[in-house]
């Protein structure tokens, strides 16, 4: 029976599939499309799909940015709110109390020969990720183009965010040229201006960083690995085995992978700095999507940006195996990792429907017993 109150049912429906979402942010559409569209009526399929269309032409997570859409559509901005809130909290929670074991127990024997099988197994789930966005998103000659320059720009050292939007700006130039448009239009995403590295990482530091990942953050979450890449291990903020083991609590925890902010947050200063991580990387989505909401009929129709986001969509998945090519050099030195690695990509691509859980459930106990051999 339905609620009387929108907003406890929408806080309802949110905070379980943020409790039981796991597999990325296809099956957590599916769960959402589920819930609210056959079992609850909230909206018919074709705004549903009309839906999932706009997202994809703002910064943010998919799914986490679809959960606020369901929301507005319900209960307005405070249904917004509350539904990216509750999908949101329990991944936090969860993520924010294996950071904290990994401070403490992560490099103690018992626990390091399950996050050694990790590691290996979590560079074939991207490679996938990277596999499935990879033939949408390559549509013409023109974009394959397009993500072959970035990913090999990626490579030779180029900064990953002016990589993808540079890729952005080109696909926008080829769009006009096809066009002969006669007028400029444009599209300008929110840029924010890169902080001067201070000797200590605090929690404010740590905000804004991740306050501008949030807010250029396109395509899939795996994109978050290579910017924090860039951001943090670059710069010597993180090491390349903590983004490993970040990526891996990204998959075996429910909820939107960009919880893994909260992890990485708890490496850097521990619980402010988990708080300052999350925070960050999260509210740049409940704006764009308050913001934007209104406007989103014309924005789908607007030939340019379906160029822009066309293209962007294509240096997204450059992004993502320019990180797996990186993580591949770094971390498979031995051949227990070579197998595991082996093992997780054969696994990943004959049974392509395979919750990413079990990979890394898989990979950390094939990396427990190998050690031992």
């Amino acid at each position: 029976m339905r609620a009387t109150n929108p907003l406890k049912e929408v806080a309802s429906v949110f905070f379980k599939l943020g409790c039981i979402a796991f597999g990325g942010p296809a099956a957590h559409i599916a769960m959402m499309e589920n819930e609210v569209v056959t079992k609850r009526k909230w909206m018919t399929p074709q705004h549903f799909l009309d839906l999932m269309g706009a997202t994809n032409l703002i910064p943010g997570p998919n799914s986490t940015e679809m959960t606020m859409h369901c929301g507005y559509e319900r209960a307005g901005w405070k249904g917004l709110i509350v539904a990216g809130f509750c999908f949101i909290f329990p991944a936090v929670i969860i993520t924010a109390l294996f950071g904290w074991l990994y401070e403490t127990y992560g490099q103690l024997p018992t626990v390091e020969p399950f996050i050694y099988g990790i590691q290996a197994a979590v560079i074939a789930i991207i490679a996938m990720a990277g596999f499935k966005l990879g033939k949408k998103a390559v549509k013409n000659t023109e974009l394959a183009i397009l993500g072959s320059l970035t990913l090999a720009a990626c490579l030779l050292g180029l900064n990953e965010i002016i990589a993808l939007f540079g890729c952005g700006l080109f696909g926008c130039v080829i769009y006009l040229s096809k066009n002969n448009s006669g007028r400029l239009r444009s599209f300008i995403p929110l840029l924010l201006v890169q902080l001067a590295n201070p000797l200590k990482i605090g929690s404010l530091k740590i905000f804004f960083t991740f306050l501008k990942i949030g807010s250029i953050l396109y395509g899939s979450g795996y994109v978050l690995f290579a910017f924090l890449d860039t951001e943090l291990v670059a710069n010597g903020w993180l090491n390349q085995q903590q983004l490993l083991d970040a990526v891996a609590v990204g998959q075996i925890t429910p909820g939107p992978v960009l919880s893994t902010a909260t992890f990485i947050g708890w490496q850097m200063n521990g619980l402010a700095g988990a708080l300052a991580a999350t925070i960050g990387i999260f509210l740049p989505s409940f704006l764009f999507v308050l913001l934007l909401n209104p406007y989103i009929p014309k924005m789908r129709k607007s030939a340019l940006l379906n160029a822009l986001l066309n293209a962007v969509n294509v240096g997204a998945v450059a992004l993502i195996f320019a990180v797996c090519i990186e993580l591949f050099k770094n971390t498979l030195a031995d051949w227990r990792t070579l197998l595991i690695c082996a093992i997780s990509l054969l696994v990943v691509f004959y049974f392509k429907q395979i919750n990413s859980l079990y990979i890394v459930l898989g990979g950390a106990l094939l990396g427990y017993i190998l050690r031992f051999i």
